[in-house]
């Protein structure tokens, strides 16, 4: 831990956490206190004072006008982004508040947010209103009219009868979609009546810690895009996804109308144990011990978590419905004892592929390590040093078994992997080279240190890949760059997200010597890394060595969508060994690679996907023609048949999502027994993406043994640590 420091826990390399509007709670709309408290009020000062200080904040800004208009539209944008409840005239009268957003935020006083607040508050109601209104009419569809669903960039509209338009056309799609599923015009008024009123109470019923939360967020982004305020609950659930665990009864739960269902029971919690909730089951009463049950039908799923988590050893008394009973069904009870619960879906795991002898080179057995994030347990490390839950040591126990299993060579798949804890992205590098720098960190005042493995030997000495794409970040770019820069595994994929700072976590509980968490936690950035040859990921991400097509341009998705973001710089390089350099071989491996994958039908599927997904994405906009949209809709689903039969033809992995369409419902309008069931089949899908990544590092391996010469220009190390070619 940095002594200039103190209060920060050791954490690092995550994006930005994304704020969510949360559903009903158990208070009339009425009784809801929309001001900031005194505690609110302490901790806009504490964040305030945190942020404008050098020794904590790597850049901090002025607080100055420009920062305050700054504030003030990502306030805006934080309420109402696409634009569907603000009028220009609303945005006109909040204007005097623009210039007031820091002293807001200094003083602890952020009355210029609530009052924003309340109007934004009756603007949802009021088209929550309008949308349900509108459904007494009949629709055609026609015409030529499209639908923007992206207004991110567009004007505020002029007035109310603009924005009456917009709704119009908003209502228009979402019937559309229920009609193209089937359903009858009275079921699809039925539905999407529901829907809207929910809009309507969802906004109604925040309290003022979301208001509060929106607004220093506001502030901590017009700092960065990776600088967070995280509430106490926050904070807790944050903690709680890095440890891989929580304490509670082991069910993964999803509120459904105005109650909470159980979505799924976590495989060796307390509830799996008991045996007696499963899937689908309501939760509509929770108490503590042999207390009173409290009904909490209504209750934002938040407030319902909070009540049934506790303490391992304590106990909670459940009143729920079974699945089975309906709505109205007779209730039951059940007792359970709180434990810890590993979430073990999250953590790493394993599969194999076998690649067929080609082009002569023999067949291999090649090992993929999916890893989701770079989790530690921090709590448990502080505890325990000896036993805590760690990507690296769970990827060192599952190399372990390919060892055993003699598999010629590994990939890592990072795709999707945000981030996570320095240490582990650190020590998981150490696994692949024998000592030495990792990542350099460089602090605000410019002092630049470095941090590396010093544990002697490797986990894994033979050939290796890393699988990259634009969602891999942070940690996720600091191991693949140490990869890279030493040689010692190809990258393949997209060029990954460009997050080249460091982030860590200040408890602002420490400074008011406060007994409970009451102020939450800060995540800001102190440092920015760069890469031991010198050069920064920031912006530019690491580039892979081969690369596959672009499924999200970089001015979409990424560090250079933020308009705030730290440019990319470069430091002096770190000494360092080079095990390899794959650039002799890369040709070669591109030519097998564009022959295989011309064959490659998943391949080529997953290919032109991403290219249509593309191509309509840059549209920002759908058809509201019904037999346009329905052509569409049955070109897709005659698409996904005929790709099925010809799976089941040649004998491969069937898709078991092949027979699945949009049924026009949101996520919580769905069955959760089986919208459960669905993921869970996703997981299964073809993925043309991993196993090609695991064919071209069996092609690098085939190459280098039947080449002495390229292997000696490709490795020239010899070395325990690159045991590529023997």
């Amino acid at each position: 831990m940095n002594p200039r420091f103190p209060a920060l826990l050791s954490l690092a390399f995550l994006l930005a956490l994304p704020v969510a509007l949360p559903a009903r709670t158990d208070a009339p709309v009425e009784q809801l206190a929309l001001a900031p408290t005194a505690d609110q009020a302490t901790t806009s000062k504490l964040v305030f004072g945190l942020l404008s200080d050098s020794r904590y904040a790597y850049r901090p800004r002025p607080a100055d006008a420009a920062m305050s208009a700054d504030i003030f539209r990502r306030y805006l944008e934080a309420l109402d982004g696409n634009r569907l409840y603000f009028t220009a005239a609303d945005v006109e009268r909040f204007a005097p508040w623009r210039g007031r957003m820091v002293d807001a935020v200094r003083s602890g006083d952020p009355e210029p947010a609530f009052a924003i607040f309340v109007t934004y508050r009756q603007r949802v109601e009021q088209r929550a209103a309008h949308a349900r209104a509108l459904l007494a009419q009949e629709f055609t569809f026609s015409g030529q009219e499209r639908w923007e669903y992206d207004r991110e960039e567009a004007p505020w509209a002029a007035d109310d009868a603009a924005l009456d338009e917009i709704w119009r056309k908003s209502v228009m799609n979402d019937w559309l979609r229920l009609k193209l599923a089937g359903k009858a015009p009275e079921d699809i008024r039925k539905t999407l009546d529901k829907r809207y009123a929910q809009m309507g109470r969802s906004a109604a019923e925040l309290k003022s810690e979301d208001v509060f939360s929106l607004f220093l967020n506001a502030y901590t982004a017009s700092i960065d895009p990776h600088t967070n305020y995280l509430t106490p609950r926050t904070a807790e659930n944050f903690n709680q996804a890095m440890s891989l665990s929580l304490e509670g009864i082991g069910a993964q739960l999803q509120r459904q109308d105005d109650v909470v269902v159980i979505r799924e029971i976590i495989p060796g919690g307390p509830a799996a144990m008991d045996g007696t909730l499963k899937a689908g089951d309501r939760i509509v009463g929770v108490g503590q011990g042999s207390g009173t049950v409290e009904d909490v039908v209504g209750w934002r799923i938040d407030d319902v978590v909070a009540k049934i988590r506790g303490a391992k050893g304590t106990r909670v008394n459940l009143e729920y419905i079974p699945a089975e009973n309906g709505i109205d069904g007779e209730h039951q009870f059940v007792m359970l004892t709180r434990a810890r619960v590993q979430l073990a879906e999250q953590a790493a795991k394993r599969k194999t592929y076998t690649i067929p002898a080609h082009e002569g080179l023999p067949q291999r057995l090649v090992g993929v390590i999916e890893l989701p994030t770079f989790y530690q347990d921090f709590e448990g490390r502080r505890r325990n040093g000896q036993d805590y839950t760690s990507a690296t040591r769970d990827v060192a126990d599952l190399l372990e078994q390919f060892k055993a299993e003699g598999v010629d060579g590994v990939v890592l798949d990072l795709r999707n992997n945000g981030g996570g804890s320095l240490d582990e992205a650190v020590q998981l590098t150490g696994l692949f080279v024998d000592q030495g720098p990792v990542v350099q960190v460089r602090e605000s005042g410019g002092r630049v240190s470095v941090n590396g493995d010093r544990s002697p030997g490797v986990a894994w000495d033979g050939p290796l890949a890393v699988l990259v794409n634009r969602a891999s970040a942070s940690a996720s770019e600091i191991f693949a760059g140490a990869m890279q820069d030493y040689g010692r595994a190809l990258i393949i994929g997209e060029t990954t997200f460009g997050k080249g700072t460091v982030q860590n976590l200040v408890d602002l509980d420490r400074w008011p010597a406060s007994e409970g968490p009451r102020f939450g936690q800060v995540k800001l950035t102190i440092a920015q890394f760069f890469r031991i040859e010198g050069g920064s990921t920031q912006h530019k991400g690491v580039v892979p060595d081969i690369a596959y097509p672009l499924s999200v341009d970089a001015n979409e998705f990424g560090e250079s969508t933020y308009d705030n973001a730290l440019p990319w710089t470069r430091i002096a390089a770190v000494p360092h060994t080079r095990y390899g350099n794959f650039a002799p071989l890369l040709p070669q491996l591109q030519t097998l690679h564009a022959r295989r994958i011309a064959d490659d039908l998943e391949f080529r599927w997953w290919s032109e996907d991403v290219a249509r997904y593309r191509e309509e994405a840059a549209r920002k906009s759908l058809s509201l023609n019904e037999a346009e949209r329905r052509a569409e809709r049955e070109r897709q689903e005659a698409q996904r048949k005929e790709r099925q039969a010809i799976r089941k033809e040649k004998g491969l992995d069937l898709d078991p999502l092949a027979e699945e369409t949009d049924d026009g419902l949101t996520a919580n309008e769905r069955d959760v027994v089986k919208d459960a069931a669905r993921e869970k089949a996703a997981e299964k899908r073809p993925d043309p993406l991993q196993r090609e990544s695991a064919a071209i590092l069996a092609d690098a391996i085939g190459l280098l043994e039947q080449d002495s010469p390229l292997s000696a220009q490709v490795l020239p190390v010899t070395s325990s640590a690159m045991r590529w070619a023997e």
